[in-house]
């Protein structure tokens, strides 16, 4: 028994040799702590597991029946999904369905608010935060689902001027004479890039209280009061960069640019066979490489997200396998001892336990992902912001798979 109670110490995560500054930890209320010892027996977890795939499994059984009752005549051509969030559809004719899931989803894009147009000869489609363009003569090897220059257009009546060429750590566009730095170089970077968000076509600025950019394709605001204090100290003190989901977002430019051009972005009618768009839809899974520290997302055969992570280091190395999500806790404090090392970790975030006390969690002391440090006692240290998406859209019963 005491061997076995090691055993799931051993398996258990966290904190590196953090903190690097004092913290009065009773200042801040805080979840019931932790020991590291699974909540639920492996037998338990286990048929946690087996009733969330089979509940899942039966909505899709139940969508594929419903399909069949329909009379193919009216069924679409291809797949389509409905938002009734905003009383609109979402196919693959032109690939914008799988550009949407692949690229950002709802975070970067929001929902659609538009069907399929026809503007000047081309198919787009209108978002909340974006226009996608299907340009048919483009190779298909650099994709032909392109999106809008819409950042451009609603500011084409007064550019801003351009940027001399910084130094210390801004990125200088030669292309806009624009830089880009800080946390808005960071979401550039890590959330798309030239690509989806295209080149910087002002300086940031401060508007309504705000500090905003825009971009060929979008506007960043910056949202501190995303951050919880705890962790902005966190940040300070250990002198590192930490980033939450929604600390930049993304204005509506979509929405502003259709309502410009007379749009009628009311909701339409659902088509007859067009179930509600959830990621629930497809077979969705988890894959961690520990020999390259990322973690990738795959709803069916299609990759919807990547994160570099840092895993177990030697002694406390995660186990590699087929597992799946058994528990998920939006914060817990995890507290632990092994031998002369011991442990108190407070206010862990967007935690998924995957086998054991093995969990998939946001990381506040290090950002060392992706760079080949393993600095965990067994877990899968994330980013904030990645823990927070990989928490929303995963479910108990989400397939994880650990592998070298």
């Amino acid at each position: 028994m005491r061997l076995r109670s090691l055993q799931l110490l051993l398996l258990a995560c966290t904190a590196a040799l953090f903190l690097g500054a004092a913290w009065d930890y009773q200042a801040v209320a805080r979840p019931q702590t932790a020991d590291f010892l699974p909540a639920y027996s492996p037998e338990e977890a286990a048929a946690r597991v087996v009733a969330a795939q089979a509940e899942q499994a039966n909505y899709r059984q139940m969508l594929a029946r419903q399909l069949n009752a329909i009379d193919p005549a009216r069924l679409p051509l291809t797949l389509t999904l409905y938002f009734p969030q905003t009383g609109h559809h979402l196919s693959n004719r032109s690939g914008f369905l799988d550009f949407w899931r692949a690229n950002g989803q709802v975070l970067i894009f929001g929902y659609p608010i538009t069907e399929e147009l026809i503007e000047d000869g081309r198919v787009v489609q209108y978002f909340e935060r974006a226009r996608f363009e299907y340009h048919p003569d483009a190779p298909e090897a650099t994709g032909r689902v392109k999106l809008g220059l819409i950042g451009r257009e609603l500011t084409a009546e007064s550019p801003f001027a351009g940027a001399p060429d910084p130094q210390n750590g801004y990125r200088y566009f030669p292309e806009t004479q624009h830089t880009l730095y800080g946390e808005f170089r960071r979401y550039w970077e890590r959330r798309g890039g030239l690509e989806i968000f295209g080149y910087p076509v002002s300086e940031e600025f401060e508007d309504s209280g705000r500090i905003v950019q825009y971009f060929e394709r979008a506007r960043f605001e910056y949202n501190p009061g995303d951050m919880a204090a705890f962790y902005r100290n966190m940040e300070r003190a250990n002198g590192i960069m930490l980033n939450t989901l929604h600390e930049v977002e993304l204005s509506d430019l979509g929405r502003q640019i259709a309502q410009a051009r007379g749009i009628d972005t009311a909701a339409t009618e659902r088509i007859a066979g067009a179930a509600d768009w959830h990621p629930v839809l497809w077979q969705r899974r988890i894959e961690v490489n520990l020999s390259t520290q990322w973690l990738t997302a795959y709803e069916g055969a299609l990759e919807v997200y990547r994160a570099p992570v840092a895993t177990g280091r030697d002694g406390f190395n995660t186990p590699a396998g087929e597992f799946a999500v058994y528990d998920k806790l939006t914060m817990q404090t995890m507290t632990g001892s092994v031998g002369d090392e011991s442990w108190h970790v407070p206010d862990i975030p967007w935690v998924m336990y995957v086998v054991g006390g093995v969990a998939l969690h946001g990381t506040y002391w290090h950002n060392a992902f992706g760079t080949g440090v393993r600095m965990s006692h067994g877990c899968i240290n994330l980013g904030m912001d990645d823990a927070e998406w990989l928490y929303q859209w995963a479910d108990i019963g989400t397939s994880v798979i650990i592998h070298y």
